[in-house]
């Protein structure tokens, strides 16, 4: 039997493969992932709709397959996958990868009978990534009612921490080839697309970090008692946001096919995450309206998920400005590449011991952090990218009115 590339979601007509989750032989039943694949929308896993062995997969990793076309062959008894078809309304929309994931429990039905429920609760279940085959039925003969899914969303989960070996960076093997697909072939047609249309130009500032160290290893406790990790990270995008405050131009989008520059009103920043799939930026909203503390956890919680492979599509968009770091690595001075559209992003580099004149020409030890730019010349001139560098710098040399007016979130 045929399986054809199921509907995967509206105005989607085509995917790429990225990976097989099965391979000819397999047994797999009702739900089961069967393949990887990525949109311009998500990356989602495509679900099986039948019980059975697989045969012939029809498809390569970084192909372009469209929906309906027959992906992959198997063997299976004509019933069960009718009954299957049942159980998945319309085409089977199949579930994005960043949709909430809950706890899943044995199905309490035999997986040849059909699953009974409406289609708005069908529905309801899709959008919280609930496996209908392990909720039980309160209405009659067993049907499924949406109060049935909100007391299954309730039941307390325990999130599978990844190891240190899924989070570890794909370094390479030497004398291998790898293709490029899926997340890493977004990444590469995203950087070229920025470095084909931007002309970058790049800005380095030398900022005396001694007090923000001292600021912050004096908060650091404080926070943790509320449960906030209070990183550099958090601060200096507080600093980003009253700087880009100060030099709106910084703060736009360079649209070229309407050849307009948007000077944005709101504060949405970038923090560009390093994974085991590749670089992502997902994105602190509205982060002149949140406080330190909250801005600390939310921080925290975009760069767990992207390293975990939980970031929602939601967290990945619409961002007005970006910042990353390989201070943690060890680097001190960086050139980054914009994200385009934006017109500017901050790499920051590591904290290091340097002895530096005061202003009584007494040599004191200092705490120096490097603050790598990269413009958009179309947009920010030259001047303008030494004041906004100057202006971020300013408020990290002196950070307490970044915190002192703040309260724990």
């Amino acid at each position: 039997m045929d399986f054809q590339l199921p509907e995967l979601g509206e105005g989607v007509y085509e995917a790429e493969l990225v990976a097989w989750l099965v391979k000819p032989g397999d047994v797999v039943k009702r739900g089961q992932g069967l393949m990887e694949v990525l949109t311009d929308k998500a990356t989602m896993e495509v679900p099986s709709r039948f019980v059975g062995r697989i045969g012939e997969l029809r498809a390569e990793p970084g192909q372009q397959i469209k929906v309906g076309q027959v992906v992959l062959t198997y063997e299976g008894n004509k019933e069960t996958s009718r009954q299957g078809d049942k159980e998945t309304e319309g085409n089977g929309r199949v579930q994005q990868k960043q949709e909430i994931k809950v706890s899943r429990t044995p199905a309490r039905s035999s997986p040849a009978l059909a699953l009974r429920a409406a289609p708005s609760v069908r529905q309801m279940a899709r959008k919280l990534g609930i496996d209908l085959g392990g909720v039980h039925g309160s209405g009659p003969e067993g049907r499924i009612l949406i109060g049935d899914l909100t007391s299954f969303v309730q039941r307390p989960t325990v999130a599978k921490q990844p190891t240190q070996e899924e989070l570890r960076l794909d370094y390479g093997k030497p004398g291998t080839r790898i293709k490029l697909i899926g997340v890493r072939r977004k990444i590469a047609e995203h950087m070229a697309l920025s470095k084909r249309t931007i002309p970058h130009y790049g800005f380095v500032e030398e900022c005396d970090a001694t007090e923000l160290v001292r600021v912050r290893q004096s908060l650091k406790e404080t926070y943790a008692k509320a449960g906030v990790k209070l990183t550099y990270l958090a601060i200096i995008v507080k600093a980003a946001v009253e700087a880009l405050k100060e030099v709106p131009m910084v703060n736009a989008w360079m649209e070229e096919d309407k050849g307009e520059i948007v000077l944005h009103d709101r504060y949405d920043i970038g923090i560009a995450v390093a994974t085991p799939q590749g670089l992502i930026v997902p994105v602190v909203r509205a982060a002149d309206k949140k406080s330190l503390g909250e801005v600390a956890r939310e921080v925290e919680r975009l760069s767990s998920d992207a390293r975990a492979g939980k970031t929602r599509l939601e967290d990945l968009r619409g961002s007005t400005f970006t910042v990353t770091s390989v201070g943690n690595i060890g680097g001190m001075i960086s050139t980054p590449v914009i994200n385009h559209p934006e017109v500017g992003i901050l790499g920051v580099g590591k904290i290091v011991k340097r002895p530096v004149y005061d202003a009584a020409m007494n040599i004191r030890p200092a705490d120096i952090l490097y603050l790598s730019f990269s413009f958009d010349h179309r947009v920010v001139d030259g001047a303008v990218g030494a004041v906004f560098g100057k202006a971020l710098s300013r408020r990290l040399t002196n950070p307490l009115p970044l915190v002192l007016p703040e309260k724990l979130a």
